[in-house]
């Protein structure tokens, strides 16, 4: 078991990990997705394992189904309890995100998984998770 310093929502059975430091939008981020439609699995840390060859993402008992939401507090929140780890979005400042980036995984747990990088306080990043899920659920990357 491997715990991170990020966030996990649920989005069609997929379950998509927002990472970053503190203030960089995850838990915002996470909340805007749900608020189209995800699911919370865990907010802040994750704890992450290797299950029948995929990366499984389930919340810390200490904070299972709470979410703190800037500005307003932490909050009781329904939760998925674990879900498949289907991409990792590393959430940065706009001046780190390349226009046209080469695929990045990351190991994690022994499992490799898609990395992309987002500025989690851009008004398109929900988007921009939702179509990169889909591509890669789809298979439709153009290699370069």
């Amino acid at each position: 078991m491997e715990r991170i310093h990020a966030t996990c929502v649920a989005i069609d059975g997929q379950g998509v990990l927002l990472r970053g430091a503190p203030g960089s939008g995850k838990s915002d981020l996470g909340l805007r997705l749900i608020d189209q439609g995800a699911a919370l699995v865990s907010d802040d840390y994750t704890e992450l394992d290797p299950v029948d060859g995929r990366l499984v993402s389930h919340a810390p008992d200490a904070i299972r189904g709470l979410m703190e939401v800037r500005g307003v507090g932490i909050l009781k929140t329904p939760v998925v309890d674990a879900v498949p780890v289907a991409a990792l979005f590393d959430l940065v400042m706009l001046s780190e995100i390349e226009r046209l980036p080469e695929p990045r995984f990351e190991t994690i747990a022994g499992i490799d998984v898609p990395v992309f990088r987002l500025h989690g306080f851009d008004a398109s990043a929900p988007a921009k998770v939702r179509v990169a899920l889909s591509a890669l659920r789809d298979d439709r990357f153009h290699a370069s």
